[in-house]
């Protein structure tokens, strides 16, 4: 139902990239805070969606394809935007390009596990490096427009190099998983996550790594 609250939560989340890169393009002080206030809404909306998805039972394919997409381009766009900007310079691109490549080799590896009907849960880690990760791109959305007994920008810095290093971390995890199905023979039989006998086929899981 792409009607469902948790559904437009997600759509609001996609629709507020072209406001946050609007706001950003101009450096002033209030459309640096506004974008991080709408960037720090963005990321409220993908903790809710997932919650009332589940607390509700409105789990859906569209919800479950729409989300993790939702939660890439915002970041990825952010991101992009803050380095031309040159929010983002010097070592703390690597941090940037760390998070991105991660994010792409994910994508994929979701997409390729999926085509074999295999599942990868996203742990506890992971969530914590989303967490983490949007903090940081907010404060680094603030930069130098905040104050300067606050020293917002190196603390950004610090926040995106620990998601880069939690980024590497998880994404061995993912990328551990779906190895052995991806050196596993033509034609060998592959396991399917999660597998439940005689069972209906299970929900749609929402998930936001």
């Amino acid at each position: 139902m792409l009607t469902s609250l948790p559904n437009l939560l997600t759509l609001s989340r996609i629709a507020l990239i072209p406001v946050i890169l609007a706001l950003l393009w101009f450096p002033a002080t209030w459309t640096a805070w506004t974008a991080a206030g709408l960037f720090a809404l963005a990321g409220i909306t993908d903790y809710f969606d997932g919650y009332l998805a589940r607390a509700w039972h409105e789990e859906s394919i569209i919800g479950r394809f729409l989300d993790p997409i939702a939660d890439k381009l915002l970041v990825a766009a952010v991101l992009f935007l803050l380095v031309a900007d040159h929010k983002i310079a010097g070592h703390a691109v690597l941090p940037a390009v760390i998070i991105l490549l991660r994010e792409v080799m994910v994508s994929g590896l979701r997409e390729f596990l999926a085509g074999l009907r295999v599942g990868v849960p996203v742990s506890r880690l992971a969530k914590w490096k989303t967490a983490i990760q949007l903090m940081a791109i907010g404060w680094l959305i603030v930069g130098d427009h905040g104050p300067d007994w606050l020293y917002v920008r190196p603390i950004g810095e610090v926040g995106l190099w620990a998601a880069a290093v939690l980024t590497l971390i998880t994404g061995w995890d993912y990328l551990r998983a779906g190895l052995r199905h991806m050196l596993a023979p033509v034609g060998a039989p592959t396991q399917v996550e999660p597998a439940a006998p005689k069972a209906p086929a299970a929900t749609p899981v929402r998930t936001g790594a």
